[in-house]
């Protein structure tokens, strides 16, 4: 039956293209974009899902970046330890060498006094942005990443101890090698002075090999958060994007469909006309 009110095929064939242009507008806004859930409408699951990994990535970026800040700082401390150290074990010679018959007490000590003050100012220039782990045996709590649970999440951290080259540096600066060549009473002789260094020193290094663990674990823990941020981005990425090739080639088929589709609804607005014939 054929009705001037009612154009059946006008309003499938609009009701077609009504779908078919939103079709469209959807790959064109995925080509665009490069994304295929822009917006929880488009999947409310992969969007809650992508959003917070995104957050996650984002912190462990933030986190990465503080820790660079506490490297440098512990970088410092460990050259300033290492150069400690070194200093450390020429005054521990020069004791060593106060030992032998002849020697010049006084020329020694004139070389242990210089050695022990470029020591204070290895201390002193030991810091990084005015913080300094050469001075005080403080410990240092550093976040290291974020572990979620349920609906929340928990930090982990590790602890990055202060050494203190100020106590071993008395140590140096109380050697009077002078005095001690007429050692008497309580008065700590050569052969004293020698043991009491050698132990300074071990001590020296001590201090540098614990901020050099410390500066490798941080290395460490960057190296995995690097890693774990590229797997948190390729995996929000599976979610989200859209796959290019075939949004290309759907591009292509909706506008074949959209001509299709305008050309069915110019033959069915047609339709009318044709009754118009039967009155002829």
């Amino acid at each position: 039956m054929s009705s001037i009110n009612t154009n059946v095929s006008a309003m499938n064939a609009l009701s077609i293209m009504r779908n078919v242009n939103s079709d469209l507008s959807t790959t064109q806004e995925r080509i665009s974009t490069g994304s295929k859930v822009n917006s929880a409408k488009d999947n409310a699951a992969y969007f809650a899902i992508s959003e917070t990994m995104k957050g996650d990535s984002g912190m462990y970026k933030s986190i990465d970046e503080g820790l660079t800040m506490t490297k440098n700082v512990v970088s410092t401390a460990r050259l300033g330890a290492e150069t400690f150290a070194d200093l450390a074990g020429q005054v521990s010679e020069r004791v060593a060498f106060a030992q032998g018959v002849g020697v010049n007490l006084a020329d020694v000590q004139s070389e242990v006094d210089a050695l022990t003050e470029r020591m204070s100012t290895v201390i002193e220039q030991s810091t990084f942005n005015g913080v300094s782990m050469v001075n005080n045996t403080d410990t240092n709590t550093v976040v290291t990443g974020v572990s979620r649970n349920g609906t929340g999440f928990d930090t982990t951290s590790i602890d990055i101890d202060g050494q203190d080259l100020t106590a071993i540096l008395a140590t140096f600066t109380g050697i009077d090698l002078v005095a001690a060549g007429a050692a008497t009473g309580t008065n700590p002789g050569l052969e004293d002075m020698l043991t009491t260094a050698e132990g300074a020193v071990a001590d020296s290094i001590t201090a540098a090999t614990n901020l050099g663990i410390s500066e490798k674990s941080i290395d460490t823990q960057q190296g995995f958060l690097k890693d774990l941020t590229d797997r948190l981005d390729q995996s929000v990425g599976s979610l989200v994007d859209a796959d290019m090739e075939k949004e290309a080639a759907r591009l292509q088929a909706l506008q074949v469909q959209q001509q299709l589709a305008t050309q069915s609804l110019s033959i069915a607005n047609q339709a009318p006309q044709n009754i118009m014939a039967l009155f002829r």
